[in-house]
C-alpha cells in the first residue's frame, strides 16, 4: 500500500494522508471516506504536517477516470490561497461541483456547444481593426492587454475575433462578466457571431448543467464559456485566452465568503496558464491605468463610436437656482427638457442609484427613524410590497407602530429611492408608460420580456438603478436625467469619485447609439462644474491620471496593499477584547501600519458586532505570508470570526 496526501473541499489548509495500492500521481481525482460521507478530493503534491500519533489510514475508494488536475492549476490554486488568505481546502471548493461522480453518461448534452460554420460575417472599421491586430500580436504566452474604447464603439466585436483566432487553433476562452443577470443579451451577440452557443456559468446554473459543461471542458470539448467569477476555477484542458469584460467593474469583488477579486486572480491564472489575457473597459479601474502608464500592461483604444453615433451632450441643472416641482424630486426645468424629448418620440431614463422608495422612513412626531434591529443600518421603504427591508441582512418588517408620542406614527419618507420617483414621474406622465429597471424587477422572469418592450420603444420612461448601466443597447434612448450624483459620492469609499466616472461613462453609452441628439441632465446641490467636467469629459485617462497624482499624495492603493481585517461577534466586550489583541500580536510581528481597531462604519450586521483593523504595506513586502503565520496561532474568543479582505474596496 501507498501513502497519498488527498486534499478535500473543505475549511483546512492541508491535504490528508490516505493509502491506497493503486498508482496515482499529484492531481488525480479520487473518492475517499471523510467522516460519514465519501467525498471527492484531489492527490495534492505535498503531505500534511508530521504528526507523531500513529493512526489507521482510510483507503482510497476509488479514482475517477477524468482529466486530472494539472499541475498549472494546482500552482493557481496555491497562489490564490496565499494571496487571499484562504485555505486551500477552500480554494479546491471553488474548483469542484458538488457532486459524488464527477462524470456524465453520455456526450449527447455536449452537442450543441460544438462549432459551427453557419454565422454572420462582421466587417471591422479601420480603428477597430488595428485594435484587433494589436490585441492578438503576441498570443502565445502571458501578457496583459487593455482594450478601451467609448461605450459603443465596437469592442466586443473586436475581442470576439481575438477569441475567435484562439478557438481556430484548438484552444478553450473564457470570458468573464461582471454581472450574471445580463447574459441573456450577450449570448445572443455571441451566437449570431461565433455560430454556436458558449457553455453560461454562474451560481443559478442546475446541478446537472454544471455537471455536464464541468465535464465538457475538462474534456476539451466545450470551447467558451462565458461565466461570473466562480468561472475562473474551472479544469479548462486547453485554456488559450481569458477576457475580462467591463474589468473596472466592482462586482468583480466577491465580498462574501471567499474574498477575492475576480479580475486580479484572472489576471493570476492567465499568468500560470502562461497565456493572454485581455482587458475590456470604456473606463480603466485605477489599478489598471497605473500599470498601462508604466508599461506593464500594453492597451488599444477605439475612439469613435459605432456607425459615428455621438456621445450626448451634458447639462448640470443646479437646484438652488432651479425649483423642484410640487411634491416631487424632480425639477421644473429637468421636467421641461423631458417633455421636449417625449415630444420627439425620444425614451427618457431616470437614474437613481437606490433601490425601494425611499432610503429612510422617519415619524414626525417623535421623530423615530426606522433602523434594523439587527443591524446599525435604516430600513429601506419598498412601496409596492409595503415592507421595510434591510439591504444587509434580509430583515423586514411592516410599517405600522405605535408612537412614542401617543396614537401612531406620522411617517414622512426621506431620500427618494427608484419606487418613489417612478410614482412622481407617473403622476407627471400619466398617459406615458413607465417602468422601473432594477435588480428587484429585472432578474425575475418577466425580465426578459420587459426588456424586449424597452428595445422596441413601447416603453416611453425607464427608471432605473446601476444595473441599468452594464453593457444594454436601447435604440431609442436619447435622454437620461441623473438625480443624484452627490449622494454617491459619501460613505466609505476610497474609490467614490472613480465609480462615479465609471458610472457616468456607462450611462452616458446607453443613450444616443442611433445617431440622434442625445442628453443626460444632472440634477445636483453641490457638484462643482470642475468635477463634472472630469467626469464628463470624452477622455477617461485626463480623470485617472488626475486621481492616480492624489492617490501618490496620500500613499493609497495602488501604492500600497491594503489588507483589512473583519472581527465580528454578537459580544461587544469580547470583540473589543480580541481586537486589541489582535492588534497587539500584529504590530509586534508585521512590518507595516496597523490601523484601528474601529467600529466597522456600518457597526452591527445581522445581530454581530464588527471591528475592523487594516494593514498598510508596501507593495513589495510579503505581508500575507507574515499575516498568515500570525492568524495561524491566534486564538479567537468562542462565537468570534475573522474574515480577511485583501485589496478591500468599500469599508462598510
Amino acid at each position: 500500500f501507498m501513502k497519498y496526501p488527498v486534499l478535500l473541499p473543505n475549511i483546512f489548509d492541508y491535504p490528508f494522508t490516505y493509502e491506497s495500492n493503486i498508482k496515482l500521481k499529484a492531481g488525480d481525482y479520487v473518492k475517499v471516506p471523510f467522516g460519514k460521507k465519501n467525498i471527492i478530493g484531489v492527490i495534492w503534491d505535498f503531505f500534511e504536517e508530521k504528526n507523531n500519533k500513529e493512526f489507521k489510514l482510510k483507503s482510497i475508494i476509488e479514482k475517477i477516470e477524468i482529466e486530472p488536475l494539472s499541475k498549472k492549476t494546482m500552482n493557481f490554486l496555491k497562489w490564490f490561497s496565499n494571496y487571499n488568505l484562504v485555505p486551500l481546502g477552500m480554494c479546491l471548493k471553488l474548483h469542484l461541483i458538488n457532486d459524488e461522480n464527477l462524470k456524465i453518461k453520455n456526450d449527447g448534452d455536449l452537442l450543441k456547444y460544438a462549432l459551427s460554420n453557419e454565422k454572420e460575417s462582421y466587417q471591422l472599421s479601420e480603428e477597430q481593426d488595428k485594435a484587433y491586430k494589436e490585441l492578438s500580436k503576441n498570443d502565445s504566452s502571458f501578457r496583459v492587454h487593455l482594450l478601451q474604447g467609448t461605450t459603443g464603439s465596437g469592442k466586443t466585436i473586436v475581442y470576439f475575433k481575438a477569441i475567435e483566432k484562439i478557438i481556430n487553433i484548438g484552444l478553450q476562452a473564457l470570458i468573464l462578466l461582471p454581472e450574471i443577470g445580463l447574459t441573456n443579451e450577450f449570448e445572443k451577440k455571441f451566437k449570431s457571431y461565433f455560430g454556436f452557443e458558449a457553455a453560461v456559468w454562474h451560481s443559478k446554473v442546475s446541478p446537472k448543467k454544471r455537471k455536464i459543461i464541468w465535464n465538457g471542458l475538462s474534456a476539451g470539448k466545450i470551447k467558451v464559456v462565458i461565466g461570473a467569477r466562480s468561472s475562473l476555477f474551472l479544469p479548462f484542458k486547453k485554456l488559450g485566452l481569458i477576457t475580462v469584460d467591463e474589468e473596472h467593474d466592482q462586482s468583480y469583488k466577491q465580498d462574501e465568503g471567499i474574498i477575492y477579486n475576480a479580475r486580479d486572480m484572472a489576471i493570476s491564472r492567465a499568468k500560470h496558464e502562461n497565456i493572454p489575457i485581455n482587458l475590456v473597459t470604456a473606463v480603466p479601474s485605477i489599478e489598471t491605468y497605473e500599470n498601462i502608464k508604466i508599461k506593464k500592461y500594453n492597451y488599444s483604444r477605439l475612439l469613435n463610436r459605432y456607425k459615428g453615433a455621438n456621445l450626448p451632450k451634458h447639462h448640470v441643472i443646479d437646484l438652488y437656482q432651479n425649483q423642484l416641482a410640487t411634491k416631487s424630486s424632480i425639477s421644473l426645468k429637468t421636467l421641461e427638457k423631458v417633455k421636449e424629448h417625449l415630444n420627439k418620440k425620444d425614451q427618457v431614463l431616470f437614474f437613481i442609484n437606490r433601490r425601494g422608495f425611499a432610503p429612510y422612513v422617519l415619524c414626525k412626531k417623535c421623530l423615530n427613524v426606522f433602523t434594523c434591529p439587527r443591524c446599525s443600518i435604516n430600513l429601506v421603504f419598498h412601496k409596492n410590497k409595503k415592507i421595510l427591508l434591510c439591504h444587509y441582512c434580509g430583515y423586514n418588517s411592516k410599517l405600522n407602530r405605535d408612537c412614542k408620542k401617543g396614537n401612531v406614527c406620522e411617517f414622512v419618507f426621506s431620500g427618494p429611492g427608484v419606487e418613489k420617483i417612478a410614482e412622481e414621474v407617473k403622476n407627471l406622465f400619466p398617459n406615458k408608460k413607465t417602468i422601473i429597471f432594477s435588480s428587484d424587477t429585472m432578474n425575475k422572469a418577466s425580465g426578459k420580456d420587459k426588456l424586449n418592450k424597452i428595445i422596441s420603444g413601447e416603453i416611453d420612461i425607464l427608471v432605473g438603478t446601476q444595473l441599468i448601466s452594464k453593457g444594454f443597447h436601447f435604440p431609442k434612448l436619447n435622454c437620461i436625467v441623473v438625480l443624484d450624483i452627490d449622494l454617491t459620492s459619501q460613505g466609505h469609499d476610497l474609490r467614490s469619485t472613480e465609480k462615479n466616472l465609471q458610472l457616468y461613462h456607462q450611462l452616458s453609452g446607453r443613450a444616443g447609439r442611433t445617431g440622434k441628439p442625445a442628453n443626460i441632465y444632472f440634477q445636483t446641490y453641490n457638484l462643482k462644474p470642475e468635477v463634472i467636467n472630469q467626469i464628463t469629459n470624452e477622455d477617461p485617462f485626463k480623470f485617472l491620471e488626475n486621481e492616480l497624482n492624489l492617490r501618490k499624495r496620500n500613499n493609497l492603493p495602488p501604492y500600497e496593499r491594503f489588507i483589512a481585517l473583519i472581527l465580528s461577534s454578537s459580544n461587544e466586550k469580547k470583540l473589543d477584547i480580541d481586537a486589541v489583541k489582535l492588534k497587539n500580536i500584529l504590530s509586534k510581528s508585521i512590518d507595516a501600519k496597523i490601523l484601528g481597531p474601529v467600529n466597522a462604519p456600518i457597526y452591527r450586521i445581522n445581530q454581530k458586532f464588527r471591528n475592523r483593523l487594516l494593514i498598510r504595506a508596501k507593495k513589495t513586502s510579503s505581508v500575507q505570508k507574515k499575516l498568515k503565520d500570525v492568524l495561524k496561532d491566534f486564538q479567537l474568543s468562542k462565537g468570534m470570526k475573522l474574515s480577511v479582505d485583501v485589496d478591500p474596496i468599500s469599508f462598510n
